[in-house]
């Protein structure tokens, strides 16, 4: 049986409308974010200020006494927040439909509960250089990096896996932690695993980091991952980057790593002792059938002799038996 099922047209165009439209929502919902909660104008003891309110409660600073120039900055913003309200408001339609389109067309998806979290990163600029998504649930980005079904790989488990990336020190912040708490308030970080961070659904975040990324991450910021060498692998190559959606019909935008070095890792994975066992399995099977998929329909992605030599000694003989053994390359239609 061949590994892939190719989309059909029907799939691919909603596909390419599915990222246009949602493309334009997340940059209105990107510009309202940067907008200030609120600016008003308050009367203190007979005198006008433009107060920049921070929360519902009103809590706020002022910005100085009242003038020509903040008077144009208040109503300069009131435009650009009716202008991006109207922005927001247009963009969701057309976006929920397509996203209901690709869920009735059973365009892979990943599960529901990851949705919020990823949109919210996204809203943040998060996926952009400073988080990827290494887990299982990568496996639906890949299938549509290769325009179809990758047959019988494994689905995604009921937790969700990030790998912090940021090359740049950041600041005391908790970059992690603030956008977490946002999507859901009861997030906890697990005591007796430090890493990971759970709601009060039990839904499990687990964040990694290779060492030469943990230095750049905030002390403060939770959860708190463990540098593991092999992560460094997946900072290596051009990572997967597609738009498409949850199984509750939601959209959502996918950072992924390179899929040569993802399979690589997979397989190696899962001939450590220290792995699960009920997990190894599962990791060798992801590996080897996303490398099927990568010859036969990712040709962007090669693996030829310049993958080959680039590999350390750790991966390259577990590449060099499943080329042993590679699908017939296929032409570009398969």
């Amino acid at each position: 049986m061949n590994a892939m099922k190719p989309f059909t047209d029907e799939q691919l165009r909603t596909l390419i409308n599915l990222r246009q439209r949602y493309e334009g929502w997340i940059d209105a919902e990107r510009r309202w974010a940067a907008l200030p909660y609120d600016l008003r104008r308050k009367e203190v003891k007979g005198r006008a200020y433009l107060y920049e309110i921070f929360d519902r409660s009103g809590n706020g600073r002022s910005l100085g006494p009242w003038s020509d120039e903040l008077e144009a900055r208040f109503e300069a913003y009131r435009a650009a927040k009716e202008d991006i309200k109207t922005r927001r408001e247009a963009s969701r339609g057309p976006l929920d439909e397509s996203a209901r389109l690709a869920q009735a067309l059973r365009i892979p998806m990943i599960a529901s509960e990851a949705g919020p979290i990823l949109r919210e990163a996204d809203r943040r600029g998060l996926l952009d250089g400073s988080l990827l998504v290494v887990g299982t649930n990568a496996i639906a980005a890949y299938a549509l990096e290769a325009n179809g079904f990758i047959r019988e790989l494994p689905d995604e488990t009921a937790d969700f896996d990030l790998a912090w990336i940021e090359s740049d020190t950041t600041r005391d912040e908790q970059v992690l932690w603030n956008m977490l708490k946002a999507v859901d308030p009861t997030f906890t970080v697990n005591t007796e695993r430090t890493f990971q961070a759970r709601n009060a659904k039990a839904y499990e975040v687990e964040v990694l980091v290779a060492p030469s990324r943990a230095g750049t991450m905030a002390r403060t910021d939770r959860p708190r991952p463990v540098p593991l060498p092999e992560q460094e692998w997946l900072l290596n190559g051009k990572a997967v980057d597609q738009v498409l959606v949850c199984r509750d019909g939601s959209p959502v935008r996918i950072v992924a790593p390179d899929p040569r070095w993802f399979a690589l890792q997979k397989i190696w994975m899962s001939e450590q002792a220290k792995r699960n066992p009920q997990k190894r399995g599962k990791d060798a099977k992801q590996g080897a059938l996303l490398l099927d998929a990568i010859e036969i329909a990712m040709p962007h992605y090669p693996l030829d002799e310049n993958f080959e030599c680039g590999l350390p000694g750790e991966l390259a003989p577990l590449y060099l038996r499943w080329a042993e053994q590679r699908p017939q390359r296929r032409a570009p239609g398969w």
